[in-house]
């Protein structure tokens, strides 16, 4: 009798140490989960939106480009042509931009004024950097003191001075004006630019940035270089 009751008393305990094991393997290693808040996956969720709908966008573009190609005949063809080199170099920037935008002051800090310091040209990577901030805030097109940046507008420092399509940038103050596609492309980018830290970047340099409020016109100009098509050559007449 006692040995029956020791044996059931026993699986009993067996049974117990189990359910506690268990317990305390759950705690020590509990399912990972996302613990970020709403507020952040709303932001993530957003930008994965916005990027979808730039891309639903040039989708759409290169589909009407297609469209007119199929749908030309052989007397408009020359006109389709035509217009498609006229949106590549509106593209590329070698026609003037009239449009939507705002215009960046680049002048001395009160600071460097107040202390008598030489007012300093801006670095090439200062200048590099704020370029990279105003495009990635989907600028469409940006000239520097006067000079229209293209994919390949070099900039670099020559003996001592800032470069911009080989050509010197002013010390400051100089101007930098930007164009959007829309006027409230230029609203975001008017507040993505005041609520961002690059100013704290001229700021060391003794410059600073005075942003322009968006206007419904600016006019930029042509880039007035010579292309380089390092990749590109013309086909003779007649072959294809």
């Amino acid at each position: 009798m006692k040995k029956t009751v020791y044996i059931r008393f026993t699986i009993i305990l067996l049974v117990i140490g189990f359910m506690l094991a268990v317990q305390y393997n759950t705690v020590q290693n509990p399912e990972t989960r996302d613990t970020r808040d709403i507020w952040a996956i709303r932001q993530e969720l957003s930008k994965e939106t916005e990027t979808h709908s730039e891309l639903l966008s040039e989708v759409y573009m290169l589909d009407q480009t297609i469209l007119k190609y199929e749908n030309m005949v052989s007397e408009s063809a020359a006109f389709a042509l035509e217009d498609t080199v006229r949106q590549l170099k509106e593209d590329i920037g070698l026609v003037e931009f009239t449009g939507p935008g705002l215009t960046i002051k680049v002048e001395p800090s009160l600071e460097s004024i107040a202390l008598g310091q030489p007012v300093e040209g801006i670095s090439p990577d200062l200048l590099i950097r704020l370029i990279n901030e105003i495009n990635r805030f989907k600028a469409k097109d940006i000239e520097v003191d006067g000079k229209r940046i293209i994919y390949s507008s070099p900039i670099r420092d020559v003996n001592g001075k800032t470069t911009v399509n080989n050509i010197p940038v002013r010390n400051a103050p100089f101007t930098i004006r930007i164009g959007t596609s829309t006027f409230e492309d230029a609203q975001k980018m008017y507040n993505q630019l005041e609520a961002s830290t690059i100013g704290d970047d001229f700021y060391i340099d003794n410059l600073k940035l005075k942003i322009g409020e968006p206007e419904h016109i600016i006019m930029i100009s042509a880039y007035d270089q010579t292309v380089n098509n390092q990749f590109l050559k013309e086909v003779p007449e007649g072959e294809s």
